[in-house]
């Protein structure tokens, strides 16, 4: 097991989905690439500072409330060959109920 599998408390989920940001924004037009209870990643093409904390609304269902989070960027790589970055955003602070709607949702995968 490498350094970086060490460090992760969840098991991700790949997930290859758009990302709806602020137009304008460092989030405008990002995809994740993974998803757990504990954070997830993202490409971008701008680079993030470390440690930046960002307010997050996660959908998990068409017909489900949506889960809250404040998460924290923890790592960021240059993708070679692209001018585009992969970011890695931990869970700071799970909101308002969400924490039971984002344990169930990993319970179902």
């Amino acid at each position: 097991m490498n350094e970086k599998q060490e460090k992760r408390q969840s098991d991700r989920l790949e997930c290859l989905v758009p990302v709806e940001g602020k137009e304008g924004s460092s989030f405008e037009n990002i995809s994740t690439f993974d998803f757990s209870k504990g954070g997830f990643g993202f490409v971008s093409h701008y680079k993030m500072p470390l440690n930046k904390k960002i307010n997050i609304e996660i959908d998990l269902s068409k017909d489900g409330e949506p889960v809250f989070v404040v998460g924290k960027v923890k790592w960021i790589r240059p993708i070679e060959g692209t001018e585009d970055y992969k970011v890695g955003v931990s869970f700071e602070d799970v909101l308002r109920g969400s924490k039971g709607r984002l344990d169930r949702y990993f319970q179902e995968k």
